[in-house]
């Protein structure tokens, strides 16, 4: 079957949006689609998350992504007096940056920008989407450890505060670098992590910085023709070595986001992981074979996404499509703050 983008949009009453965390890390709900089970039984399962370690084994890996997120949105004006709001893409150097500009005309090279706290920026050039900017007054890390915000995504309808500084980053986060957390893994405590360990089950880390460009929709119907967007991730000798002794022992390697599987998927390109480290563009649809991936914990996603579209290549489509349907009817909460997924079995029965 040939898939357009219209085939991944379902309705999504806005109330489902989660504008806030809940109380506790951990106390969302779990929606399992396990593609193990009879056809004559319902793959769909409605638990909390507290229920996840009756759904892992002894010798399974779980992968996280522990890339942390900066404080990557400044405010500011132009010197001509507009408002300017920024969003810290990537940090090239200490002093230069690639960064989105919201403002009412954009910036031309060589104009500067005053960002509140009194720092002045110097654009470069455009580059894209993206203006290449210097600070010479400060590194862009100082910068934003003193004047930038938890970048909330878009359909977080407030200003950021205090308790996002905590929540919108995950327990386990050392590797600054992204502009959203790997949402997945926001439901993991300190006490579901000590389970885990307990029950035999091995953890290891990739790093993905998350961009920007994980929010938005794809904007063609062809998929042939969508320009994926670039993040930096990291696989290591390590996580691949685990991986080949958890095969050996017959775990399963269990992805921790989407994140988690676009590094794993990135480092297995050609059929076998290998150490990578550098940007990846892969985009993972419907068709696709997974090489290394036997399970999916996940947060649910945006329609007409990458990701969505990523996680029913997984399951299947009309699985994937019939649990979103599902969650919207059971009014599961939906997005960064949301409830969690766990997807048990690829479909393309290649493990």
């Amino acid at each position: 079957m040939r898939f357009s983008r219209s085939d991944f949009h379902y309705h999504l009453p806005p109330e489902l949006i989660a504008q806030h965390p809940p109380p506790e890390r951990g106390g969302s709900r779990l929606l399992v689609v396990d593609n193990s089970l009879q056809s004559s039984t319902s793959p769909l399962r409605d638990l909390q998350f507290a229920d996840l370690p009756q759904l892992l084994r002894p010798n399974d890996l779980l992968v996280f992504n522990n890339t942390r997120v900066m404080r990557a949105r400044l405010f500011g004006r132009k010197f001509t007096g507009g408002r300017v709001e920024l969003l810290i893409e990537r940090v090239l150097t200490a002093h230069t940056a690639l960064a989105h500009i919201r403002a009412s005309k954009a910036p031309i090279a060589g104009s500067t920008l005053l960002i509140d706290g009194g720092v002045t920026l110097r654009v470069l050039e455009r580059e894209g989407a993206l203006f290449r900017l210097e600070s010479a007054q400060m590194p862009f890390a100082e910068l934003m450890a003193q004047h930038g915000h938890i970048p909330l995504p878009p359909y977080i309808q407030r200003p950021d505060n205090a308790d996002d500084e905590a929540r919108y980053q995950t327990l386990y986060a050392s590797r600054e670098g992204a502009v959203a957390a790997p949402t997945a893994g926001l439901h993991f405590d300190a006490a579901m992590l000590q389970r885990v360990d307990a029950l035999g089950v091995t953890r290891a880390e990739v790093t993905l910085h998350v961009g920007a460009g994980t929010f938005q929709p794809v904007r063609v119907d062809d998929l042939n023709q969508h320009e994926m967007h670039a993040e930096w991730l990291e696989v290591t000798a390590q996580l691949c070595a685990q991986i080949a002794i958890t095969r050996q022992i017959g775990g399963r390697v269990i992805a921790v986001g989407t994140t988690s599987v676009r590094s794993l998927e990135t480092a297995a390109v050609n059929g076998e992981i290998k150490p990578y480290c550098g940007d990846s563009r892969l985009f993972i649809r419907p068709g696709y074979r997974f090489q290394v991936v036997d399970a999916i914990l996940t947060n649910f996603h945006l329609p007409e996404s990458t990701l969505l579209m990523l996680v029913a290549a997984f399951t299947g489509y009309n699985a994937m499509m019939n649990a979103y349907r599902h969650a919207v009817d059971a009014h599961y909460r939906f997005f960064s703050y949301g409830d969690a997924m766990f997807l048990s079995g690829p479909s393309n029965g290649l493990k």
